[in-house]
């Protein structure tokens, strides 16, 4: 009975026959050369060499060297891809060109997808110095990086020496973020910042003619939006929230507390009638957990409330989403 031939794969992708001969290899300090024949694949990646006292074994290449020769295969097969993107886009560059001045518009659709942070980085970066009027910017989460913040300051700076505007909401949490004042004290010009308990994903609108939002959870992908009824429906959605935003740059203001109960704690008051999680809360509201718990904690204490099923109750009751409203 013979055995089923070795499929065939390329070098980074080990099958499992492979990684058994190799990891058989490592423990036993080699293996004899036939057993290679039917599994060449762990030649083929450099898992295995000849013994130089044995001319009928191999012995394994140590994990540490075998493992970044792979990886740098990888990285270069990368290189060349992007090497051959840039030529193709190159190539096709002079036919849009072309294609925009025979047909009047560049792109039917108006989206544009946008693969990779350092091609984001780019669009948003070029469509900001493109900008001469407005910049509408929703940022969740509770800070942002100082790198971030370091790389926006001079595009930011540039729009407002146009004469441009910015508004952008953050998170509540943002409020107690030093290097997020700090930013937005050192640009001179037409800015406001607001501050809502939930706010939705990352969107930046452009003079109310592109936005860009992210295209999927890790917003290593965005789509670029040049479509015209879509992009006043985000620049809209934008101006209601904006409204209902509490005001925190250039003049802030304190955010209410009715009744010994916090703005804060209101709103995951409102996230605990709905039935929602300690964590879900955390991140609606751009919290770690342990802030949530506390704050939690603290209404519980507030309502006197002895476990999670009488606070539900006590908030009904005591009316103080109603009073936030």
């Amino acid at each position: 009975m013979t055995s089923a031939p070795h499929p065939e794969h390329g070098v980074e992708e080990l099958c499992a026959a492979g990684l058994e001969l190799y990891g058989r290899a490592l423990a036993n300090g080699g293996v004899p050369e036939r057993e290679a024949d039917a599994v060449p694949c762990v030649l083929r990646a450099g898992l295995l060499r000849p013994d130089l006292d044995d001319p009928h074994r191999l012995r394994p290449v140590p994990p540490a060297v075998a493992l970044p020769r792979l990886l740098r295969g990888i990285a270069e097969d990368i290189a060349r891809r992007r090497r051959a993107e840039t030529r193709l886009a190159e190539a096709f560059e002079p036919l849009l060109a072309l294609a925009e001045r025979d047909n009047g518009s560049v792109d039917t659709t108006g989206f544009t997808l946008l693969s990779g942070l350092d091609r984001i980085k780019d669009a948003i970066g070029r469509a900001m110095r493109q900008c001469s009027q407005e910049v509408l910017t929703i940022q969740p989460g509770g800070k942002r990086p100082v790198s971030a913040l370091a790389v926006a300051l001079p595009l930011e700076q540039e729009l407002l020496s146009r004469g441009g505007r910015m508004r952008t909401l953050y998170q509540h949490t943002t409020r107690h973020d030093p290097a997020v004042l700090a930013h937005y004290e050192l640009l001179v010009g037409d800015v406001e910042v607001r501050t809502l308990d939930e706010v939705p994903d990352r969107l930046i609108v452009l003079d109310r003619a592109v936005a860009l939002v992210p295209a999927n959870a890790e917003r290593t992908l965005a789509v670029e939006v040049r479509h015209p009824p879509l992009v006043t429906y985000l620049a809209t959605t934008f101006d209601r929230l904006w409204r209902l935003a509490t005001p925190m740059h250039p003049q802030a203001v304190q955010q209410p507390t009715l009744n010994g109960v916090t703005a804060r704690q209101r709103a995951i008051a409102a996230l605990l009638i709905e039935g929602h999680t300690d964590a879900v809360i955390a991140d609606r509201l751009g919290l770690n957990v342990r802030t949530a718990r506390e704050h939690i904690a603290k209404l519980a204490a507030t309502l006197g409330s002895e476990s999670r099923a009488q606070l539900g109750y006590l908030i009904g009751r005591s009316g103080i989403l109603d009073q936030g409203s």
